[in-house]
């Protein structure tokens, strides 16, 4: 098995918090089995369907379903459903819906934090399967587990306040303050700590040479729920055999320019598959990143920030070279 999907699997344990309750149980082998056989007829009208009269499909948090649209311009569908003993009212854990653009479905059980050893080694094996067929499956499935447990996160800190699905398009270009920005001493600060007279990176969008840069001031918007863009990007190294995948995230306000392999571009209008330009902190170099996911949401009213340097300066967020307004 591949170091990446490895790793991927391996977060899955912590990811399994999503299908959390405060009424757990394992859910045996056998459960697991007979569970993957269960279907939905209708994923736009079926929330809450009981099975053997013993077990419940309740939609998770009564949830939209999650389109993603892949490098080959494929829209997949991801419904997650509460898997829920009726004896005890008990979650067992997590399913998953996955279809396809040929609206194939595949079906994937993620157990609770609960469940022994042996579920979760059959729980990996049906995953890579169902990778084996539909490319990225699992890294699709990661990017919507985690984002739904950074959710959680939210409403645990927030007292179960849920996000404002309202969100703020306007003509503020930034970026929300916990993303990095790359510093002169070679490390990283959070963006919503710089000050006027840091020193950062910039990048010479011609020739991808580093400059410094000292900020003449930092820009910061008055709270507000924002819309805020997320791209996910990965650069593949293929050697002897082996892949070395490394990712990336960037979050912006939709509106936040970008240079793209296709010229200057909003992140909010960068589409899957286009290449945009990262930096690799052990070779200094610039690299292509390629866009695997843009998502767009709201995380909740925030402060938002922006760097003010000399004209024409770009700037290292995250290990991506983004622009100023």
């Amino acid at each position: 098995m591949k170091p990446i999907f490895t790793f991927l699997l391996i977060t899955f344990i912590t990811i399994s918090a999503v299908a959390q309750s405060i009424n757990p149980r394992p859910i045996t082998l056998d459960e697991y089995q007979k569970a993957k056989n269960f279907i939905i007829e209708n994923l736009d009208n079926d929330t809450y369907v009981k099975f053997e009269n013993a077990y419940i499909l309740d939609r998770y948090e009564a949830k939209k379903p999650v389109f993603i649209t892949g490098d080959d311009g494929l829209k997949k569908r991801i419904d997650l459903y509460k898997l829920v003993a009726k004896d005890g009212m008990q979650e067992l854990g997590l399913m998953v819906f996955y279809t396809n653009e040929k609206a194939k479905v595949y079906k994937a059980l993620v157990p609770n934090f609960t469940a022994d050893g042996k579920v979760w080694n059959q729980y990996f094996e049906d995953i890579h399967a169902i990778d084996k067929i539909e490319s990225n499956f699992v890294l699709k499935l990661s990017y919507v587990l985690s984002r739904e447990l950074a959710y959680q996160q939210y409403k645990n800190i927030n007292g179960g306040k849920t996000l404002d699905e309202h969100a703020t398009y306007g003509n503020d270009i930034c970026f929300p303050g916990e993303q990095l920005v790359s510093m002169k001493n070679g490390g990283t600060k959070m963006l919503k700590e710089i000050k006027s007279g840091d020193e950062v990176i910039s990048i010479d969008t011609k020739t991808h040479q580093k400059n410094i840069v000292k900020v003449e001031k930092l820009m910061v918007h008055d709270a507000k729920n924002y819309a805020v863009t997320q791209l996910v990007l990965v650069h593949e190294n293929i050697k002897d055999d082996q892949i070395l995948l490394t990712t990336k995230t960037v979050k912006a306000t939709p509106n936040h320019p970008m240079l793209t392999n296709d010229g200057n571009k909003k992140i909010g209008e960068i589409k899957v598959g286009e290449k945009v330009y990262c930096l690799n902190e052990k070779s200094g170099k610039m690299e292509e990143f390629k866009v695997l996911l843009q998502n767009q949401f709201t995380e909740g009213s925030q402060k938002v920030y922006n760097i003010e340097a000399k004209s024409g300066t770009t700037l290292m967020i995250n290990g991506v070279m983004v622009k100023q307004k």
